[in-house]
């Protein structure tokens, strides 16, 4: 007589959950990831700043909505649908943290057009500070950044982020 397994085994991780562990592999050392924590955010906003700045031809049939189609909302979608196949939830939470940047930029354009520096230089000179900050962190872990081993992670580090917020606040994603 066979005896039937009676442990219950356990359910494979989603993908998503798999790119965190893999992740979180060079993000073990406290500072590292307070850094991370300034950082990736700001080379987000930045980045989609830069795009955003990236001039954009006249559509007619816009109309007066013809501002609000750049080449951002082309990185926009592909990283929103990128998320949503990863989890729906945190596709959901990263576009509304995308809208929330993106009423930043719209006030760096705003100060631009009041005399202030353009929007790509704002951008460009966060972008740059913030990836110093990562170099800094990783120096001080003692590993490489995942992003040099697979360019994906440079879309996981956002939602690696969110992935704590959701945790903490019992969301499931």
């Amino acid at each position: 007589m066979k005896k039937e397994n009676t442990a219950v085994q356990a359910a494979p991780k989603k993908e998503v959950d798999v790119l965190f562990d893999k992740y979180a592999e060079s993000h073990q050392n406290h500072t590292n990831e307070i850094i991370h924590w300034i950082c990736v955010p700001s080379i987000v906003f930045s980045l989609l700043g830069l795009v955003w700045a990236i001039p954009f031809p006249h559509l007619d049939f816009l109309g007066r909505y013809n501002g609000y189609l750049n080449w951002a909302s082309f990185l926009i979608a592909f990283a929103v649908f990128y998320y949503y196949k990863l989890s729906p939830v945190m596709s959901y939470l990263m576009l509304l943290i995308i809208f929330a940047m993106s009423m930043g930029i719209v006030q760096l354009e705003k100060w631009q057009a009041s005399g202030g520096p353009a929007l790509w230089l704002s951008c460009l000179v966060i972008f740059v500070l913030a990836w110093i900050g990562q170099f800094i962190g990783h120096k001080i872990e003692g590993k490489k950044p995942s992003f040099l081993d697979d360019v994906k992670f440079l879309l996981i580090g956002p939602i690696w982020l969110l992935h704590f917020i959701c945790k903490k606040t019992g969301l499931k994603y």
